[in-house]
């Protein structure tokens, strides 16, 4: 992933559909909304105007009345400034001859509506930092209802692991339909669903039946079965990585050696 804040411009027409978008990718990205390709080109003089000189990854809706996005694609391109930036199209439309236009004209990816957060983020991240970006990367997922310590978690692991995130808890059966994450970060004290319940839910799927568990609480210990650990809050950045690590590192060891035997 790309070092600093990396900004995203979203072109659509429908305001609630560039507000999910948004919503979406607000602890990952700085995001910028536009519903006219006019708006778009504003929001690129402005970074200009800012001395940044351009967006890392633009986001195009592609049917849209005003322009649809093969149109702003093609304007974007011809425009010297401008042309190297990543675009990648968002769209219900599935059939082959459009997702070929859409590549044929210079888009980096096609995703087809309706996507997951997760799906999202990681084409994002790839085109982003192809080279550096691994889907081979240790999985993080930590689940918390304060913003503010989703957002240090993001920083603090951004660098060596994928990381993402999820504040509502309520929706982890679905995430973990998408995602395998190779550690769990989990707040112990959440109004919607405790700790506890919680690691009920994911040990109801065989595969995290062993993954490590790493509880954020206000208390001197955590007694809860299939927790592995847990970290005292105010959360020490450094401790939290030592545990991280310590823990990634045999859990991973332990399913290499599964597969192993079973071949």
């Amino acid at each position: 992933m790309k070092e600093g804040h990396t900004s995203i411009i979203c072109l659509d027409d429908i305001h609630f559909s560039l507000v999910s978008v948004k919503d979406r990718l607000k602890y990952h990205y700085q995001v910028s909304a536009a519903q006219t390709i006019g708006a778009m080109f504003e929001l690129l003089e402005q970074f200009s105007a800012r001395k940044q000189m351009k967006p890392d990854l633009i986001l195009l809706d592609l049917n849209m009345p005003e322009v649809d996005g093969f149109k702003a694609i093609k304007k974007l391109k011809k425009d010297a400034r401008y042309c190297d930036i990543p675009v990648m199209f968002l769209s219900s439309k599935n059939d082959t001859e459009t997702i070929k236009t859409a590549m044929d004209l210079g888009a980096a990816d096609y995703i087809i509506k309706p996507f997951s957060d997760i799906e999202l983020i990681d084409c994002i991240e790839y085109q982003l930092d192809p080279d550096k970006y691994s889907f081979n990367s240790p999985i993080v997922l930590a689940v918390d209802d304060n913003p503010s310590v989703l957002k240090s978690v993001k920083h603090l692991f951004d660098e060596q692991y994928r990381v993402y995130l999820l504040q509502d808890p309520h929706k982890m059966k679905t995430v973990l339909k998408r995602l395998t994450p190779d550690l769990f970060l989990l707040d112990f004290e959440m109004p919607k669903m405790s700790g506890s319940e919680l690691v009920s839910v994911i040990k109801d799927f065989i595969e995290f039946k062993e993954t490590p568990i790493i509880f954020f609480t206000s208390e001197d210990t955590v007694v809860c079965p299939g927790a592995s650990d847990f970290i005292k809050k105010p959360i020490d950045e450094e401790e939290l990585r030592e545990k991280a690590a310590s823990h990634l590192s045999g859990f991973r060891m332990r399913r290499r050696l599964y597969h192993a035997l079973r071949l």
